[in-house]
């Protein structure tokens, strides 16, 4: 096989292989809620909201050194085991116990980070320019079809149910297992690269994550890649970003775990109720994969910027965000197990439920990309601490709105994603305006950001 050839077989096994461990583990977040719902009559006492806001609380701090940990243990051996770690996140709800649960919760947060870090390892060490771009689309492509095959199997497998039993739930998670383990052998499929390089040649890949020979020096690199990390958050662009990436962490949140919590308390739904969970997801999916490919794969045809996607991306926020405040009910994201049958200002309607279900996802690619695609435009030079950056302030508002959607109503969840992306959208168009004109005083064409 060829060099090049080996490149893409390693691309399409790094994406196959999030598929595999985001179909268990998204599957999972979307129905951990509904789950521990049922479980506490028993000696279970944890809460699915907590436990996310757990899981990026600590992914966010573990960013920070995520990169000395990758540089010293090497992309591939960091992602088998981050993949473990997963795994037993998930098998955590075979038997549930309370301890356990949050224990998880701590572990996985570390091991998203690594993940993470040593996926965009992965995906730099086997591009160049040239193909930087179509690399990157497989990827999220492959990575976004977990929404629809994980979200498919609890429709199918919860269908006509409304409530969820022990056999059911232990079916279900050890068939999410199972999967998760799958994504994680596939990632020793991956082909390690000849270096090529010459002794003397620079690559900012390799500053940023230490691939040197002396595990002292990759400690030293990774220093200072966190202190550029630091420089770069204090400044204008940066800051002005922080606002849209924190709009970002509140959307994830909400439809990947609040929404799918609020369909399945609506008793109104009747026996549809808990397969309608997994019947949501896959809608989300379809709007995040379409969304990725027109405005990802497809942006270079773009003669108007980003600002035009982004606020596409807004506007189908809120009208689902409209929709969702008529059509659900306001105690739905902490009612107890028996549901609510409280009614919105319309009946509940399983029609408008996925309608919102694919308007969420659209609009999340919308902002997701742009960002991206800004980021990456903007600073060049300093990828890998624009992007840490990028997802610590992600995670940590991630975190954030999971511990108060243990407590907050439907309409306070709602209002606070209005006016944070409202803000968010204009700190936005702020930076990319400033982007623009900066091009023009080059003499550059727009178009080509």
């Amino acid at each position: 096989m060829s060099s090049e050839g080996k490149k893409l077989f390693n691309i399409i096994i790094l994406g196959v292989s999030f598929m595999f461990i985001f179909t268990a583990f998204q599957s999972c977040g979307n129905i951990a809620q509904t789950v521990i719902t049922n479980l506490n009559n028993t000696d279970f006492h944890g809460s699915g909201y907590t436990s996310m806001s757990i899981i990026y609380g600590v992914l966010s701090a573990s960013n920070l050194i995520s990169p000395s940990l990758v540089a010293i243990v090497g992309p591939q051996f960091s992602m088998v085991v981050s993949g473990v770690f997963y795994s037993l996140y998930i098998a955590v709800f075979i038997q549930p116990a309370t301890w356990a649960f949050y224990t998880a919760s701590v572990l996985i947060g570390i091991a998203a980070a690594v993940l993470w870090t040593a996926q965009g390892n992965c995906l730099t060490e086997n591009s160049d320019e040239n193909t930087i771009g179509r690399n990157s689309g497989i990827f999220w492509a492959l990575l976004q079809f977990s929404l629809i095959f994980g979200n498919l199997y609890i429709y199918l497998a919860w269908q006509g149910k409304t409530h969820i039993s022990e056999s059911d739930r232990r079916t279900v998670f050890i068939a999410l297992t199972v999967i998760s383990l799958v994504g994680t052998v596939l990632f020793f499929l991956i082909r390690k690269q000849e270096d090529t390089k010459a002794p003397g040649d620079d690559d900012s890949t390799n500053e940023i994550l230490g691939e040197s020979s002396s595990a002292r020096n990759k400690m030293m690199r990774a220093v200072a890649a966190f202190k550029k990390s630091i420089t770069l958050s204090f400044t204008k662009e940066m800051l002005l970003l922080s606002v849209t990436t924190a709009y970002t962490g509140l959307v994830l949140t909400f439809f990947s775990g609040v929404y799918g919590t609020c369909i399945g308390a609506v008793n109104r739904f009747g026996s549809e109720e808990k397969s309608l969970i997994g019947l949501s997801g896959i809608f989300i999916g379809v709007g995040e994969i379409l969304g990725g490919g027109i405005f990802g794969l497809l942006s270079k045809k773009s003669r108007s910027g980003r600002n035009p996607v982004v606020m596409l991306g807004i506007l189908v926020h809120f009208i689902a965000f409209y929709l969702i405040f008529f059509n659900m009910p306001n105690d739905a994201p902490i009612a107890p197990m028996e549901g609510t049958d409280q009614v919105a200002y319309m009946i509940p309607s399983k029609e408008v439920a996925m309608l919102c279900s694919f308007l969420l996802g659209l609009g999340d690619s919308c902002f997701n990309t742009q960002l991206l695609s800004i980021l990456g435009f903007l600073y060049s030079e300093d990828s890998a601490p624009a992007f840490a950056i990028f997802k610590f302030v992600q995670s940590i508002c991630a975190a954030v709105a999971y511990f108060y959607s243990n407590y907050f109503l439907l309409q306070w969840q709602l209002l606070i994603m209005v006016l944070v992306g409202f803000f968010g959208t204009i700190t936005f168009f702020t930076v990319e305006w400033g982007a623009a004109a900066a091009l023009a005083a080059r003499g550059s064409d727009y178009s080509s950001i």
